[in-house]
Order: C-alpha cells, then structure tokens, then sequence
C-alpha cells in the first residue's frame, strides 16, 4: 500500500518544478552592459505566461571603458547613471541591483573534473553544492575571482551522461564543470564604479555567454556553435553544445580598433574615421572601389580642407585587422581543444560584426558555416535596441530571468560569483 502514494503524488512534483524554473524569478530586474562604444541598461519583468517583457531601456555612448575595463571612473560613472537613469525614468522603478556583463579582467574559461564521495546513499541537493564549491576551491588562482561554476555534466559511479543524479544512489560523484574567471583587480575597479552610482552587483555575467543566450536557436546550442560578439572594444567567444556552454574567450580587438586604423592612415577624425567605416567600409574588394572617391578632411586643418581618396583605400586598411580578428579567432578555437564539439556553426553578432564582407571573410578563415545573429524578440523592446550590437544586452536580461543556468530549481548559485566584488563594494559603503 506504502508504494500506492509514491506513484500517485511523484509524478505531479517533478513536471512542475521544471517550467516554473524558466519564470522562477519574479519582479523587476535589471542589467547592464559596459561596452567600450557604448552602455546599455535594460529593465524587464518575466510574464505570466513565463516571457519577457522590457519595461525600461536607456542607452549612452560609452565613456571612460577601453578594452571592457574601467579606465577612467568618473567618466564611466557619468553614463552609468544616465543610461540607467533613462531605463529607470521609462519603467517607472528604480533599481537597488543589476546583473552585469563581464569583459574586463582578463577572462579566463577551464574544465573540471570534481569528484565527491557518496558512500553508497542517496545524491542530495547538498551533495551537488559540495561539489560546486569544490570546483571553485580547486580553480582558485592568486589575483583571480571565480565569476561561473557551471555543472555540464554528472557521472554516478561508472554511470555517465547524468543530467540530474539526484536520488541516484553511488559511492562517488563526479561532476564536469565549467569555470570562468577574471582578476580581482580588474573586478575591484568595476564595483567601486557600480557602488558610486548607488547600485549592487547582483551577478557578473559572461558577455559572450549571454550573446549566445540572445541569438542562438535550440538546435545550434544542442549541436554545437560558436558565437562571435564583434564588439567596439573586444571580440567574444563562446562555444556552445548539447545545451551547455563549453569555452569562453575575449580578444582584445574590436570595432573601434578597425576606426582607428582608418583614422591614423588617411589623418583623419575619428568621428569622420567611423563614418566612412559605417558607410563605405566593406572587409572585400570589389572592381569599383579604385573609380569611387571618397571625401576625407584631414584632422587640424580648416573645413575647406578635403582630401579624395579611393575606396579601395578604406578597404585595404579594414581588411587586415579583420582578417587578423578571425585567425585569432582561429587559433583559440583550435587551442581549446573543442573544434569539433563546436559544430561547423558560427554565430556573428555585435555591432562590429556587421560590417559588410565579415560573414564572407569568416567564412574563408574559420572554414565554417557563417550567419548573423541577431537577439530573440523581447516584447517592449525599442526597434533601436533590437540589433546585433544589443545582444549581450538582450542575454543579460535572459539570464537575469532565469534561462541557461544549470539546474535551475536547484540554488547552486547562492556562492555568488562576485562575492569579492560585493565585499569590496559593501567597504566603500560603510566608509564613503
């Protein structure tokens, strides 16, 4: 009779704690994005019917970052506060907290192998926490604060490819996790800007992880593909199969990298730099770029000052620093060991990634199938923010949601990530 119950009243329990975990997180949150060409904030709520909806955006050009770093905090601190401030004035909110993107500090992505002994019991939600703490223990480096410790994958004794062992019996447990990193310098930096705008962390997220939560469809992250977040500062890598993020990477070239080429050889501004790079820049030549002339005024000299110059030019100074992104690109893949876990699928996104002959280019030197990505549509999102360079933007509220954490209705991320972070900033309070 005892088994009678168990069968009646299981079943109803698991099912339903699995889609409650997509809409776990209720009210209001908030994110933000720190780029080097610009700073996005974005404030969303999860429906009842468990989509999101954005209530507030406001967006600035970037100030006082370079290569995703805090470079100058008075600056930044400035178009925080106006970025948020108009995402806060169109939700009607004010926010305590935001989740924030992480490009500074270096980041670094490793793997894993945690093992945890059992005794022949029960695998609890405790044990699982156990070996994510474990992991962390074990990935600690001098200088350096753990951001994500994401469980990819269990082993119950010999038994492989558990998604979930809980309630599976074992001696031992062995969990594959993924863990990303940055210096804690660089870290400190970042929430000592956040704390002068009178706000918290509430989780450091990996930007091109999130990229990859905003553009990539269900069958690419289960198959394999590798998002490329081309943004102003840094260019992003974030390899993804069988649902998980496998490998993460940042390269320290961006957009703004490919203006100031072109500013420093035609001796130009690099307003006008950018202009010509929007406009004419292309990273493939084609047999009517020597007969196009393009006006170009020379930097310190009056307005009436204009040189010619032939497109050709322009393309020739975009298409080396192009092609030196992609085989950087290349070669981390290849180091990572993950080639063909990452599929024959790459993902091109950021605002940088759109320049015309990109996709071509990348195609050419990573040998892989290319497509643009752009974010999934949120509902209330402005048509301005719903372009590639607001991907990141886009993940981040994702996350923030509840979507691509492991083991959602399990609180494995209570140990946050930015808990050094947090300290530092927690000091700045109780004495400023």
């Amino acid at each position: 009779m005892n088994d009678i119950p168990r069968r009646v009243l299981t079943p109803p329990i698991e099912p339903e704690a699995l889609p409650r975990a997509r809409s776990a997180r209720t009210g209001l949150f908030g994110v933000l994005d720190i780029g080097t060409t610009k700073i996005a904030c974005l404030i969303g709520r999860t429906e009842s019917d468990g989509t999101l909806r954005v209530l507030g955006f406001g967006w600035q050009k970037g100030r006082g970052v370079r290569g995703g770093g805090i470079t100058d905090l008075d600056e930044a601190e400035r178009a925080i506060r106006a970025a948020v401030g108009q995402a806060e004035d169109m939700a009607d909110t004010r926010l305590r907290s935001v989740t924030v993107n992480l490009t500074c500090g270096a980041p670094e992505s490793r793997l894993f192998n945690v093992q945890w002994p059992v005794g022949g019991r029960a695998v609890s939600a405790n044990d699982i926490r156990r070996v994510v703490l474990e992991g962390r223990a074990r990935a600690y480096s001098e200088g350096r604060e753990t951001i994500h410790a994401l469980p990819l994958g269990f082993a119950a004794d010999e038994l492989t490819g558990v998604a979930d062992p809980r309630g599976m019996h074992c001696e031992t447990l062995t969990a594959r996790l993924h863990v990303v990193d940055a210096t804690s310098t660089a870290l400190r930096t970042l929430g000592a800007c956040i704390a002068r705008c009178d706000l918290d962390i509430a989780e450091l997220v990996s930007a091109p992880m999130a990229a990859g939560l905003s553009t990539l469809v269900e069958d690419e992250r289960l198959l394999g593909a590798t998002v490329l977040d081309m943004g102003g500062g840094t260019t992003g890598m974030a390899v993804f199969s069988e649902g998980q993020l496998l490998h993460t990477a940042q390269l320290p070239v961006g957009g703004v990298h490919v203006t100031n080429d072109i500013a420093r050889l035609l001796s130009t501004t690099v307003t006008h730099a950018e202009r010509l790079k929007t406009l004419y820049g292309n990273a493939q030549s084609s047999p009517d770029d020597e007969r196009e002339m393009l006006p170009v005024p020379l930097v310190g000299e009056e307005e009436h000052q204009i040189q010619k110059v032939p497109r050709s030019m322009v393309v020739s100074i975009i298409k080396p620093r192009l092609e030196e992104t992609f085989e950087l690109v290349r070669e981390r893949l290849d180091g990572s060991g993950l080639a063909r876990a990452a599929g024959t699928r790459v993902v091109l996104t950021g605002g940088a990634g759109q320049l015309a002959g990109a996709r071509e280019m990348a195609a050419r030197i990573l040998g892989r199938q290319i497509r643009h990505g752009r974010p999934h549509t949120l509902r209330g999102l402005p048509d301005a923010a719903s372009g590639p360079a607001f991907a990141t933007a886009a993940g981040l509220l994702a996350w923030a949601s509840g979507e691509g954490r492991p083991m959602q209705d399990l609180e494995i991320h209570s140990e946050r990530p930015s808990g050094l972070v947090r300290r530092f900033v927690n000091f700045l309070r109780e004495r400023v």
